[in-house]
């Protein structure tokens, strides 16, 4: 059977579409990757070799995800591999040997995507190794060092966010300063000097800089331009919707003189606005793109007819958008549940009832999504899922920003690179002596000055670093990661706390583990840090909030939902439909964005496969104040039909009588 049978007609239509550019608009659950695995497919079996195909999607899960379809549906039909034998695949936990063939396809996040550019690009950029990359932490620590020399009542976070946006927007520093309209800006753009100037002195990158960098090169560089589409001549791109300007400008740069351009999106999912998302993109695809081909994948595989039409019905509101309308073949399945609690406490109560009452029929936590519109409400929620004592777990706590976590990685990267940031980090992590004049003279090059026992303290430390950078050479990640653990004290100190040691070094002990997915890349010889240490680096400072999402874990899910774009539950609570709330006004606005809140709330919805619960609180506490509410108007968006009011538990289940 070809594997164009197992399509549907519309979903065969935008596989068999091989050549110049194709817009798919694939609405929620109608498998979007599905479609971009098999066109890859079919792009191969016509003749074009694996590794000329590009796909670009968002996180390490998704690309993991992706990469692992791609690989097996091109090994299972022998178009892959030595001869006649299938490519041989070992996974753990997404890190696969196969992502080293240099015939297979190339399926990146654009982050990863930029700093490959970068890496293979980095003498030509002005760097002498393969820069480091700044998390957030670290960018937050230097913009507020920055500051200081200019307004230190500047909020470092609203000075960072700007000069993200701005990067987003393609624009440099000179761009910026040069346009600059008032005092706040006239600061930012000093301030921002002074953080380019660190992250110079580091060899390093903010995530900004590997999408912008990257696309500069490209944009300025004829010969690199020319060479990257040559190697890459079938360009594909998931969540279209979710780009910005520089993303956007990223890829059409990519794309060859063929056009063959395929991305696949939806309007109706884009809830990345405040973050420089431009719904533009994917609406002006045509115009980028003459003669583009479009293909709609409406037909849902994920959830009732109760929900989609729900979903549809909420998202029809909506003006800038195509026309499309979700239908499935799946069971009309159960109305939606409304929930008009007390205060956020009943709300959480009643969700914790459900569940509780959904396990007693057999259904397991991880059947079981929560999902609020802002990270406070998640409290109340936690509260009452530990008072039942359901096993739950809360997305947003990312594993790679915990401070034994970062400083775990931060001993590595101060041994190898040298960076002071994570040299800072460490000198006196577990504690030995070091303080802040002495790490000041360190940092400035002026550890000849230093006499005695704090002498002998840097000693020590540049002896633990030097033991390190020998131990990269020999020892594979997860091993190195434990001698790091041991050797710098660190596990010492855990066990010695007996307040958070013990959780903090189950996180240690997680991180070797994860190292252990890297444990068998082949070592490349041609420069001395191991593949596998290099590729666990870089994927702990890609992480984004749904790498945390462990899958094995038999949890009741938390999150907010922006970050549940992608998952799919048997059972979902929408929780917080209020005013103000959901839809979301920020303070000192006028009104919300109606539109991107609607596509929210279309998202929120479609994560259901079989049960919807939706709830608002009559009293909801914010700053310590019980504010009296009103209900979210998307509720009235939904018919009456479809609903069925849900009554608290002390007037017990509600009946309903023809």
């Amino acid at each position: 059977m070809s594997h164009l049978d197992k399509l549907n007609p519309a979903q065969r239509e935008a596989v068999e579409t091989t050549t110049g550019p194709l817009l798919v608009l694939a609405g929620a659950g109608a498998g979007k990757t599905r479609v971009i695995a098999h066109r890859i497919l079919e792009i191969v079996r016509r003749g074009t070799a694996p590794e000329h195909i590009l796909a670009i999607t968002f996180t390490n899960k998704a690309a993991s995800e992706m990469r692992e379809r791609v690989i097996n549906l091109l090994s299972e039909a022998r178009v892959l591999g030595d001869g006649d034998r299938p490519l041989t695949h070992v996974s753990a936990g997404g890190a696969s040997r196969y992502r080293f063939s240099s015939h297979a396809p190339f399926v990146s996040t654009f982050h990863s995507l930029g700093l490959l550019i970068i890496k293979e690009n980095a003498a030509l950029l002005g760097f002498k190794r393969t820069p480091t990359i700044y998390d957030r932490a670290d960018s937050l620590r230097e913009m507020k060092s920055a500051l200081k020399h200019f307004d230190e009542s500047m909020e470092p976070r609203a000075a960072l966010s700007l000069v993200s946006k701005t990067k987003g927007q393609g624009m440099t520093l000179s761009d910026f300063a040069a346009g600059a309209r008032n005092y706040r800006e006239d600061v930012v753009a000093k301030a921002w000097a002074l953080y380019e100037e660190a992250l110079r002195k580091d060899g390093a990158l903010d995530f900004d800089d590997l999408l912008l960098r990257a696309m500069l090169l490209l944009r300025d560089n004829e010969a690199v331009r020319r060479h990257y589409q040559a190697r890459w001549t079938y360009v594909h791109v998931d969540e279209y919707q979710d780009t910005n300007y520089v993303q956007a400008r990223l890829l059409e740069l990519l794309v060859g003189p063929e056009k063959h351009v395929c991305a696949v999106g939806d309007v109706d999912q884009t809830i990345y606005g405040w973050r420089g998302a431009e719904i533009k993109n994917i609406m002006s695809f045509e115009r980028t793109f003459p003669g583009a081909k479009i293909v709609m994948l409406e037909e849902n595989y994920r959830s009732t007819k109760a929900i989609l039409q729900a979903a549809n019905d909420v998202i029809a509101k909506n003006a800038y958008r195509p026309d499309k309308n979700l239908f499935t073949k799946n069971a009309d399945g159960e109305n939606l549940k409304l929930y008009q609690a007390f205060d956020e406490l009943d709300e959480a109560n009643f969700v914790a009832r459900i569940v509780r009452e959904g396990l007693a029929e057999g259904m397991q936590p991880r059947d079981f999504a929560v999902l609020y519109r802002a990270n406070f409400q998640s409290r109340a929620v936690e509260e009452a899922l530990l008072r039942a004592d359901i096993t739950y777990q809360v997305l947003g706590t990312r594993f790679f920003e915990r401070k034994e976590v970062k400083d775990a990685l931060s001993f590595v990267r101060a041994a190898i690179l040298g960076t002071t940031a994570d040299l800072g980090r460490i000198a006196n992590t577990p504690p030995r002596g070091i303080g802040k004049v002495t790490l000041l003279k360190i940092l400035a090059g002026q550890e000849a000055s230093l006499t005695g026992k704090v002498r002998e303290k840097v000693v020590e430390l540049r002896t633990l670093l030097k033991n390190i950078a020998a131990a990269v050479e020999k020892l594979r990640p997860s091993e190195l990661m434990h001698f790091v653990v041991t050797e710098t004290g660190m596990e010492r100190a855990f066990k010695e706390d007996k307040l958070e040691g013990a959780e903090r070094l189950e996180n240690i002990k997680e991180l070797v583990s994860l190292a252990a997915r890297y444990d068998d890349y082949p070592q490349v010889t041609d420069i001395s840090l191991h593949a596998g240490l290099d590729a666990f680096l870089e994927s702990a400072a890609l992480a984004s909030d749904q790498d945390e999402l462990k899958d094995d874990a038999n949890a009741v899910r938390l999150m907010t939902v922006h970050a549940s774009k992608g998952l799919e539950f048997k059972a979902v609570f929408v929780t917080g439909l209020e005013e103000g709330l959901f839809p979301y006004q920020r303070e000192g606005e006028a009104d919300a964005d109606k539109e991107e809140e609607r596509r929210l709330m279309y998202v929120a919805i479609t994560r259901a496969q079989k049960k919807l619960y939706l709830c608002y609180a009559s009293y909801r506490t914010i700053f310590g104040a019980k504010t009296a509410t009103l209900p979210s108007s998307f509720l009235s968006d939904i018919p009456g039909e479809l609903i069925d009011l849900e009554a608290p538990e002390r007037l017990g289940k509600t009946i309903y009588l023809d």
